[in-house]
């Protein structure tokens, strides 16, 4: 299964590593997500949390997709989500040519991203 957006030359398409069905999204979770196209739909909200607020990184997202750990008896406290499944997702979208690299740290939406984003979010608002 592949995401993919429409290009001129083709589709762009975001792989799937091996360990999707395994990982946990959080240290704070028990298992891993039920949903077999989780992955898809993290790194399609990653994009647009990119194209609505640029200079975001891996940092940002831990945060973002944190939540609350909960101890027992004692009291829940906040934890980072999994920084390697945020990483993986930002340099497959980098790869893809959707963001790059921003001069003052985190990561932008490229015109290219934005136009195809843009087209993406056309679709859907035509088949609703």
């Amino acid at each position: 299964m592949a995401f993919s957006l429409s290009n001129g030359a083709g589709g762009l398409r975001i792989e799937l590593p091996d360990w999707t069905d395994i990982v946990k999204t959080g240290t704070f979770k028990e298992l891993a997500p039920y949903d077999p196209d989780w992955y898809y739909i993290r790194s399609a909200s990653m994009a647009r949390k990119i194209y609505l607020r640029g200079g975001l990184g891996v940092g940002a997202f831990r945060r973002i997709y944190g939540g609350s750990r909960r101890n027992g008896s004692r009291p829940p406290h906040f934890c980072k989500s999994s920084g390697a499944v945020a990483r993986h997702i930002l340099q497959q979208l980098q790869k893809m040519n959707i963001i790059d690299l921003d001069s003052k740290g985190g990561r932008k939406i490229t015109s290219n991203g934005q136009r195809d984003l843009d087209q993406v979010a056309g679709r859907i608002a035509v088949a609703i």
